[in-house]
């Protein structure tokens, strides 16, 4: 015969157990306080990603302007070396033609 005290109690309390908590976390987990939390902390994440593409928005078209401005001063430069390069081979050439003239 089935004697209830040789029955291990732990494993069916936990089931039991389980089983209440669960029921009782939908019920809190559907309520309308808990839907309030739900679209305030939504909002919230939203309002987050906006700061967020802001920063990422600013943060690309300075990158842009970097960009620009870094191509334009290689290009000074260029231009730069270009005018000192003819002024030196324009002195040679004069000095050249001196030399020659001399000889």
């Amino acid at each position: 015969m089935l004697n209830l005290k040789d029955i291990n109690w732990k494993k069916p309390g936990l089931f039991a157990a389980g089983v209440a908590f669960g029921t009782a976390g939908i019920k809190i987990l559907t309520s309308d306080d808990a839907k309030k939390l739900y679209t305030n902390c939504t909002a919230a994440v939203l309002r987050a990603k906006s700061c967020v593409m802001k920063t990422a928005t600013s943060v690309q078209e300075n990158a842009g302007d970097i960009l620009a401005e870094a191509k334009q001063i290689n290009e000074d430069r260029a231009a730069e070396a270009e005018v000192v390069d003819d002024f030196c081979e324009t002195e040679e050439t004069a000095e050249d033609t001196a030399e020659a003239t001399e000889e």
